[in-house]
């Protein structure tokens, strides 16, 4: 399993997007991360379907999408066709999670399961089998630029115990403070799958701290 870099778009220049959109094309990046905010589960409202379409038209890479929202279900279908790839929905959004998740699932879309910092890996034991990918918040839900909490690496080894344990194909994806200097110890706890907003969109070369990161993992 390979280890991918998804640079966040909610750290992109919004005045400038298609630039951006263009600039992570061209670059060793491997995935794009979107994260969709409604205000209500997160203090933080971002952008929704309109963009989201615009950004589709203009991506060349897998479209990764983060619900941060309430009532995902209702959405499920409607960011299926506006060309999500992977849809991630919040474990402590959804009253039905396995239902969720193979809805997600039946609209041809990787289903994936997010989790805040809260939240213990041990409530995935019974869909961990079902899911492509669980996404581990290594910051609190709602904002870039937060600093790196640093009780995600013991949660990552204890989900990686739980998808080795279960032989699950479950991929490990880390949202939130990743930079150069914890990148690697992420990939070492059992990560292969690390959402970079602030630090690729605030460097001076988001290009070259793509590939630097790229180097630092591989």
């Amino acid at each position: 399993m390979s280890n991918l870099i998804a640079p966040s778009i909610l750290a992109a220049d919004f005045a400038n997007l298609q630039r951006d959109i263009e600039m992570v094309n061209n670059s060793e990046a491997d995935w794009f991360h979107i994260d969709i905010m409604d205000g209500v589960f997160v203090p933080n409202i971002s952008f929704g379907m309109p963009v989201l379409k615009a950004i589709a038209k203009h991506a060349t890479k897998t479209i990764d999408v983060h619900l941060m929202i309430v009532n995902p279900d209702q959405y499920i279908q409607t960011f299926a066709d506006l060309g999500a790839n992977v849809l991630t929905v919040h474990y402590e959004a959804c009253t039905h999670l396995h239902r969720t998740i193979q809805a997600i699932k039946a609209t041809g879309m990787k289903a994936g399961v997010a989790l805040n910092p809260h939240t213990p890996i041990a409530v995935l034991e019974d869909v961990i089998a079902d899911l492509d990918m669980v996404c581990i918040m290594s910051v609190n839900p709602g904002f870039g630029g937060q600093s790196f909490i640093e009780n995600t690496y013991k949660k990552v080894a204890q989900l990686k115990h739980l998808i080795e344990f279960t032989e699950s194909s479950c991929q490990i994806e880390i949202d939130g403070g990743v930079t150069n200097l914890n990148a690697n110890k992420l990939i070492e706890a059992g990560a292969n799958i690390l959402v970079a907003g602030s630090y690729v969109f605030g460097a001076e070369n988001p290009t070259e701290t793509i590939s630097d990161l790229k180097n630092i993992i591989a």
